[in-house]
């Protein structure tokens, strides 16, 4: 009879367990359920600074959780001067389809006048879009660990932010499609128009005033052991960025042993490649996407 408290205690501590386990259980099925009820959306035009132009769109799949959602963003091209986030909507398809559980920002940048330089500007408003979506992960339900995909002058801001001004290793990847990387290039610094041109892009009060304002807005310069897997896409006979801008930066990310894949094809500055070129850099892309901006 004395043994009969024991077994009572016994059979009442496995309840408590069972119990405990279950409500446990409980728990994570309801986070699955609420994460199941985060419907796709999409805002559009956010605002992340006082310029009329510094907005971006952001596209947030179902199904989102604060612990898998990563963030592909889009930078287009346009000289520095020109352009618009309307310009990558058809990456904005791409990755919907092919990496639907992806959340996606397609931003604009302030564009460089007479009055308003390029540089450094522009790396500075990726950093302010990068900032604000840490700031605001919870609430998106987003993972902040970023992508980044640019288009000529999209990609040598990309390039650029990665390489000098992602301390926090917020940057996962980046995509270069014929992005300019050197400008101490013979193609630029033998033209004469150039050193014009670039006293008009750089804030020089940004910088040191023994600065070589060639070598610093270089990505390819810039490279480090820190800098992120890299994908490199460029055309063999592109008037506005030559293939050795190609091939200095996949040097550079080979003497830092940093993972990266260069494909040159056909034609110029990408609007002219063939069906088949472009298929190929999207199931490219698509696969180091996977690799290195996996949702896991």
């Amino acid at each position: 009879m004395k043994k009969t408290p024991f077994i009572f205690l016994f059979f009442f501590a496995l309840q408590f367990v069972f119990l405990s386990c279950s409500s446990e259980s409980n728990k994570d099925d309801a986070l699955d359920d609420n994460s199941q009820l985060l419907v796709a959306e999409t805002l559009l035009d956010v605002s992340y600074g006082e310029n009329e132009q510094q907005v971006y769109d952001i596209y947030l799949p179902a199904g989102r959780t604060a612990d898998k959602t990563k963030v592909i963003i889009l930078i287009h091209g346009g000289g520095w001067t020109g352009g618009d986030k309307a310009d990558m909507t058809n990456f904005v398809s791409l990755i919907q389809q092919n990496h639907p559980d992806h959340a996606i920002v397609n931003m604009n940048y302030v564009l460089a006048t007479t009055t308003v330089p390029a540089f450094p500007n522009q790396f500075l408003d990726v950093g302010r879009v990068v900032n604000k979506l840490v700031a605001e992960a919870e609430a998106l339900q987003i993972l902040p660990e970023f992508g980044f995909i640019g288009i000529s002058a999209g990609a040598h801001i990309a390039l650029q932010y990665d390489y000098v001004y992602d301390t926090n290793d917020r940057v996962k990847m980046v995509c270069d499609i014929v992005g300019p990387t050197d400008f101490t290039d013979p193609f630029y610094a033998n033209d004469p128009s150039f050193p014009i041109a670039l006293s008009l892009l750089v804030d020089e009060s940004a910088y040191p005033a023994d600065t070589n304002y060639a070598e610093a807005v270089s990505p390819a310069l810039q490279v480090n052991s820190n800098s992120s897997p890299s994908i490199l896409f460029y055309g063999d006979t592109d008037p506005l960025v030559p293939l050795t801008n190609g091939q200095q930066l996949q040097t550079s990310l080979s003497n830092s042993q940093i993972t990266h894949s260069f494909t040159v094809y056909e034609g110029g500055h990408g609007t002219d490649w063939d069906i088949s070129s472009t298929t190929d850099l999207q199931e490219q892309l698509s696969s180091f996407i996977e690799i290195h901006l996996p949702v896991l």
